[in-house]
């Protein structure tokens, strides 16, 4: 009797450890991709398209690569790039910043952040659409019906589309 009931326990405990995993990696693949910036919108209602603004960026099996290039209202080139790990789950989006470089085109010398640090922050569902901001980054993400769209407020609407 008392072996059945082990035998019960250890494959109860099998089937959620499965669940778990199965879940959290679908959690992953939502996200999951390469991504291309097709046009930035600015408050004064301009539209940006490549090549006044370009952007590429790659979820793939935990690690978040991101650079995205502009030109000021002066003429002058600004990029960011980083590179970081992340996990999502139902409620949470969680990243490690490994490595990022600004250049705010001011003609100032990039500024490097090689802190490796961790950083939560909530996500929301509804439907089909998911939004989180991203924790090191000023932009919040939503991604829903094969579109990703990065705002940050008061600055630019960026649209992205998936990369087939």
């Amino acid at each position: 009797m008392q072996w059945r009931t082990y035998r019960l326990a250890r494959t109860i405990s099998l089937v959620l450890l499965l669940m778990l995993l199965f879940c959290g990696l679908a959690q992953a693949q939502e996200i999951e991709g390469t991504w291309k910036l097709a046009m930035r919108k600015l408050p004064d209602g301009t539209t940006l398209v490549p090549p006044a603004v370009e952007g590429a960026a790659t979820r793939h099996d935990g690690r978040f690569m991101r650079i995205v290039f502009w030109h000021t209202p002066e003429g002058k080139i600004s990029s960011f790039s980083a590179v970081s790990t992340y996990k999502i789950s139902a409620n949470d989006y969680s990243e490690t910043l490994l490595f990022s470089a600004l250049d705010d085109g001011s003609g100032k010398a990039p500024t490097y952040n090689l802190t490796t640090e961790t950083k939560t922050t909530s996500v929301t569902r509804a439907g089909g659409r998911i939004a989180f901001k991203l924790p090191f980054d000023p932009p919040s993400i939503a991604i829903e019906g094969g579109q990703m769209i990065a705002t940050v407020e008061g600055n630019f609407v960026d649209y992205w589309e998936p990369v087939r």
